[in-house]
């Protein structure tokens, strides 16, 4: 009997012993998994970095890249397990590769709520482009003298002609770090910018190939002058693609972002008439975040 008793004894300090090492051994991290569609390759400067909100603050999660492909560098990244228990949120944002502040960007591009284990993410952050639309009509105003000169087929602007034009683009006030940009797009050749611009009723932020005359008080270019290699100017707007684009700021590159949110194409008719440019919501990056 008390053999047995000790084999029972000895077997249960056993089970227990068991039992503190898988404890012990339970891991401190748990994955957080990102199935993201629609980011674009930010170059040799910029990275993507992705944020969990624990108790109102940020918690990086890491960094990635994105190649030419849209592919991720990086799908699946360890986190601290009880921070990201008790997440409530998933941000995305874009950082410089060598980041000298450890506080998310302005530029956040991507954002959702936790439902259970899993956030679904989209561009909301940004602004809602649901409703997006918008006008704009063919005037070369900045080459005028006294009258029109019978070149409207080269200038493109956003809005609603008049004495002066109006704005008449139905888009939200972005956030900062982002602005919007025009572009005429020229098959063969490539996108060819209008301007930047965070005010709808104003003059956007240059005016590099327009005429010697000031432009009207909504963004837009007339293509006159120092024609970017490729291009030949006067350039003749008419059945072009005209692309809004949301840019992040700094902006790096030449081309339009992947945020694409206004889309049309230029007619025949120049001023008075106008031309409609429809929301392009195909272009906005979405996913989704899973613990």
């Amino acid at each position: 009997m008390i053999k047995k008793m000790f084999l029972g004894a000895l077997a249960l300090g056993f089970f227990a012993a068991s039992c503190s090492n898988d404890d012990d051994n339970v891991s401190s991290t748990q994955t957080l998994n990102l199935n993201l569609n629609g980011l674009e390759d930010l170059g040799a400067n910029f990275v993507y970095e992705g944020w969990i909100i624990v108790n109102g603050s940020p918690v990086s999660t890491g960094t990635f890249t994105v190649d030419g492909s849209g592919a991720l560098s990086s799908t699946s990244f360890q986190v601290d397990r009880t921070q990201l228990s008790s997440a409530t949120a998933f941000v995305l944002s874009i950082e410089p590769a060598v980041d000298p502040d450890p506080a998310p960007a302005d530029t956040k591009i991507l954002n959702g709520d936790f439902s259970g284990d899993t956030a679904n993410v989209a561009t909301g952050i940004v602004g809602d482009f649901m409703g997006a639309s918008g006008t704009f009509f063919l005037r070369t105003p900045t080459d005028e003298t006294s009258g029109n000169n019978g070149n409207d087929e080269n200038g493109i602007w956003f809005g609603t002609p008049g004495m002066p034009p109006t704005a008449n683009l139905n888009l939200p006030n972005l956030p900062a770090g982002w602005a919007y940009e025009g572009w005429v797009v020229v098959d063969g050749v490539g996108p060819l910018t209008t301007g930047t611009f965070t005010d709808f009723g104003m003059a956007d932020a240059a005016a590099p190939y327009s005429g010697p005359n000031p432009g009207p008080p909504v963004p837009g270019e007339d293509f006159f002058q120092n024609a970017p290699a490729g291009f030949t100017f006067p350039l003749d707007v008419r059945n072009r693609t005209i692309v809004i684009s949301v840019e992040p700021v700094p902006d790096n590159s030449p081309a339009p972002f992947t945020l694409k949110p206004l889309l049309g194409t230029a007619g025949t008719e120049t001023a008075p008439s106008t031309h409609n440019l429809s929301a392009n919501l195909g272009s906005l990056p979405t996913g989704t975040v899973t613990r």
